[in-house]
């Protein structure tokens, strides 16, 4: 299922060294690991982001390219990727001064989200 969602850039903080034209194909493939895997999001405290993905070796695989990718680019963010007992769990922390991007990160995730 696809959704309508509009392409807001505005959580691309200028910190990232993406190219501007790569910015809406990172965010699609954001969109896309959102809409097939993610089951909760949770914010555990306000510099941490947590999403509860559907359990499967493809999902654990996309998640960390993903991550390993967007890390290459936005430096400051930190990603955890857990696999234990048939769960699947990608945590995202960010420095104080970055908290704007994961509120904006976390507001795409529940917007794009399978309930």
């Amino acid at each position: 299922m696809t959704q309508d969602i509009a392409l807001d850039l505005g959580w691309a903080p200028s910190a990232c060294t993406l190219p501007t034209a790569e910015r809406p194909l990172r965010v699609a493939e954001f969109d896309t690991l959102f809409a097939d895997a993610v089951r909760a999001v949770a914010r555990p405290d306000r510099a941490r982001l947590r999403l509860e993905l559907v359990f499967s070796p493809d999902h654990a695989a996309r998640a960390a390219e993903l991550a390993a990718r967007e890390n290459g680019c936005c430096s400051f963010f930190t990603f955890t990727l857990t696999v234990a007992d048939g769960s699947l769990t990608l945590e995202v922390t960010v420095p104080p001064e970055h908290v704007d991007v994961l509120d904006a990160l976390q507001a795409r995730a529940g917007a794009v989200a399978s309930p």
